[in-house]
């Protein structure tokens, strides 16, 4: 099982994995309801570097994104579900509605967002370029959402 970590023993830890000679990635999100699409960008933002740092966003910063109603689980759940997969090494919880800090404190090898994105409209990747790293679009198509399960589910 992944480690769930604070800021500040993520970035000891990528020291110590980088020393190893270890390239690191990034991916976040939300989380709320596990369905495959997670895990296929998941798995996708593993391939890109040795380790893989998965960035749950907080309580506060899903409601800001999402509205009322989320998140449905609280961020130590989603934290937890997130570091039972077996792609993944480390969890940190961040705040905010984008990792913009946490990229410019980690400064990730490469930093993994799913397909609903393309390269040039990853909202940080100015950060990304800043610093070296890259940024790089995995996963499957974006035809899963937890907006769509609860309506599914809502509609039963």
């Amino acid at each position: 099982m992944a480690q769930i970590v604070t800021l500040d023993r993520l970035l000891e830890l990528a020291a110590a994995d980088r020393a190893a000679g270890k390239s690191i990635a990034l991916a976040n999100g939300v989380f709320d309801l596990l369905h495959v699409g997670h895990i296929r960008y998941l798995e996708g933002a593993r391939a890109e570097a040795d380790v893989l740092v998965v960035a749950v966003n907080d309580d506060e910063s899903v409601r800001a994104l999402k509205g009322a109603g989320r998140p449905i689980m609280n961020e130590s759940d989603r934290a937890e579900i997130i570091a039972a997969l077996r792609c993944v090494d480390y969890v940190v919880v961040f705040s905010g509605t984008t990792v913009g800090d946490l990229l410019l404190r980690l400064k990730p090898d490469v930093h993994c967002k799913g397909t609903d994105y393309t390269v040039e409209t990853v909202p940080e990747r100015p950060i990304v370029r800043s610093y070296g790293g890259r940024t790089a679009i995995v996963g499957d198509p974006k035809d899963h959402s937890t907006r769509d399960l609860l309506s599914r589910l809502r509609a039963r």
